[in-house]
């Protein structure tokens, strides 16, 4: 028997990972906009607060449980910038490759190129869940200025893993889901539910 689960996200590299993640729990997930649910506002200047709002917004528009994300990368030179506002770095139209070039450019000035992925999940039973389940994660690498490889989403073509040798983009599937953030974050919220 499967279980509905609405995912606050239109992401299609967040809904690809995270179903595969939940699959073997019997979670069918499915994407708000699937459900003609718009993305809700993200305000807040803390992971947290947006996966919370985000949660909230599509359980009480659905009527089911819910998942959401925040997550983003951060650059410790650069105060944690992009942080929360990693999807929309570089402005609107959101583009992946204007935002890495943004960020590719701001880091330009520092010796230090180091940055990690951080992601906070939030799950919901229902809209007006008083205890909401909230786990994280955060993947350690650093920011390269050339691109590398065809896989991922986001920033991980330039998302240096000194200890493997390549960039987020270059690893597997499999790989990338045991490692990263949103993986980890992922791990931790279904040992928290059951």
């Amino acid at each position: 028997m499967t279980t509905p689960l609405v995912l606050a996200s239109n992401n299609r590299g967040k809904l690809a990972e995270f179903a595969q993640l939940l699959a073997p729990l019997g979670f069918a997930l499915k994407a708000q906009g699937e459900l003609n649910i718009a993305e809700a506002d993200e305000p807040h200047v803390t992971f947290v607060e947006n996966a919370l709002a985000k949660a909230r917004h599509a359980a009480r528009l659905s009527g089911l449980p819910a998942l959401a994300d925040d997550s983003g990368i951060c650059a410790p030179a650069l105060g944690g910038a992009p942080g929360v506002y990693s999807a929309r770095y570089a402005g609107e139209p959101k583009s992946d490759v204007a935002n890495s070039a943004r960020l590719v450019q701001d880091l330009s000035a520092h010796k230090n190129r180091s940055a990690y992925y951080y992601c906070v999940l939030v799950y919901l039973r229902h809209a007006d869940d008083p205890q909401p389940v909230i786990a994280e994660g955060r993947w350690d690498g650093e920011l390269i200025a050339v691109p590398r490889g065809q896989g991922g989403f986001g920033y991980d073509p330039h998302f240096f893993l000194p200890e493997l040798g390549k960039t987020a983009a270059e690893l597997s599937a499999d790989e990338k889901n045991r490692l990263s953030h949103r993986g980890q974050a992922l791990r931790a919220l279904i040992g928290k539910l059951q």
